[in-house]
């Protein structure tokens, strides 16, 4: 558990109250009184090295009081205008002291402001003393403050306030929990979180440094290593491609003029894609040919060309009849005589469909 150390610095004395903290929760652990001069010279003993926090409250006579009334509530608009209110009302003027407000009511359109001030000077001279004692506290507040805020009225508070240590104790981690005021402002502002939170920062600066200087080396490894797998893989297709084409001496662009060689392939598709000249020429085998000759057979998709000499038109005829038992649409395309005195003819016919 963390230990937090509350001073409360009473008009003849001052209190200490060590608490055990855990989360929000505050247990009281040890409670010690100590004489006060005039001149607040006090020693608060339990100085030690392993509390995490101070907290001090100061006694109601030592801060003054002015209750303002004001058309707005926001707590900035409030610390911005407030130096211009006390103007006047403050020996000095505004800036020798250090203040806070408390909105204590509500009317109307009218909010009433409770300003709390005290001298940079006491504020000094405590602040001083405890930082002798190796005690920084987080803020400075008034328990005795803080009764009165519950019902406040003006003559509640400047009427004397008495409270047993009971008391004094809630209070204390009230004020803990969330302070009414805090005199420990501006120039007096408290700091150690923020520089610790500042050096947090930078250590977390300084892993994302370390972290992007990794991943960018891990990157670069990744894209050498990808450029070399490319090489590789270059060398392998001109590889390849070259014993596909053995002949092709000008490559430029494996992958285009493979392309280009796919494209004209596409182009032949109709012309080399089903067709089937062996079952064809077996086909017109199975005729008996009296006295024809065929000099050319030519097979298409579909389609096939005989051209043939005849002795006369009639065999030429047959052999049409013949044809069209194997074959559809036979047709004789073509028929005229030679020098010879044969017949040259052509028929062109299609594969049977299934």
């Amino acid at each position: 558990m963390a230990k937090s150390l509350f001073i409360d610095i009473g008009e003849k004395e001052v209190r200490t109250y060590l608490f055990d903290s855990k989360g929000n929760s505050y247990e009281i652990k040890e409670t010690r009184k100590y004489p006060l001069s005039d001149n607040f010279d006090f020693s608060p003993d339990p100085a030690k090295d392993d509390i995490e926090n101070a907290y001090v409250s100061l006694p109601k006579n030592s801060l003054n009081f002015r209750v303002i009334d004001l058309p707005f509530s926001d707590k900035n608009r409030i610390r911005e205008i407030l130096p211009f209110e006390l103007d006047g009302m403050i020996l000095g003027g505004p800036d020798k002291v250090v203040f806070d407000d408390i909105i204590v009511g509500t009317s109307e359109n009218k909010h009433q402001v409770l300003a709390v001030y005290t001298g940079k000077s006491f504020i000094q001279e405590i602040l001083a003393k405890l930082r002798s004692n190796k005690i920084d506290p987080v803020f400075i507040t008034s328990l005795e403050l803080r009764s009165r805020l519950a019902d406040f009225t003006l003559p509640g508070l400047l009427s004397p306030i008495v409270l047993d240590d009971k008391e004094r104790i809630a209070l204390a981690i009230e004020e803990i929990k969330k302070p009414s005021i805090n005199l420990r402002s501006g120039e007096f502002l408290y700091t150690r979180d923020i520089n610790k939170a500042r050096k947090s920062l930078r250590i977390t600066a300084v892993f994302m440094l370390l972290l992007a200087i990794v991943l960018s080396v891990d990157l670069l490894l990744k894209i050498l290593s990808t450029r070399s797998e490319i090489a590789s893989l270059k060398n392998e297709i001109r590889k390849n491609y070259q014993e596909i084409f053995p002949g092709e001496k000008n490559i430029m662009n494996e992958l285009y003029q493979l392309k280009s060689h796919m494209k004209g392939l596409k182009t032949k598709e109709d012309i080399f894609v089903g067709i089937h000249p062996l079952d064809s020429i077996l086909k017109i085998s199975q005729i008996e040919l009296h006295g024809i000759l065929f000099h050319e057979i030519t097979a298409e998709k579909e389609k096939i060309t005989m051209k043939g000499e005849a002795l006369s038109l009639s065999e030429i005829q047959q052999v049409k009849g013949k044809l069209e038992r194997l074959f559809d649409e036979v047709t004789i395309s073509d028929s005229k005589s030679s020098a010879q005195g044969k017949m040259l003819f052509t028929i062109t016919a299609r594969e049977k469909r299934a």
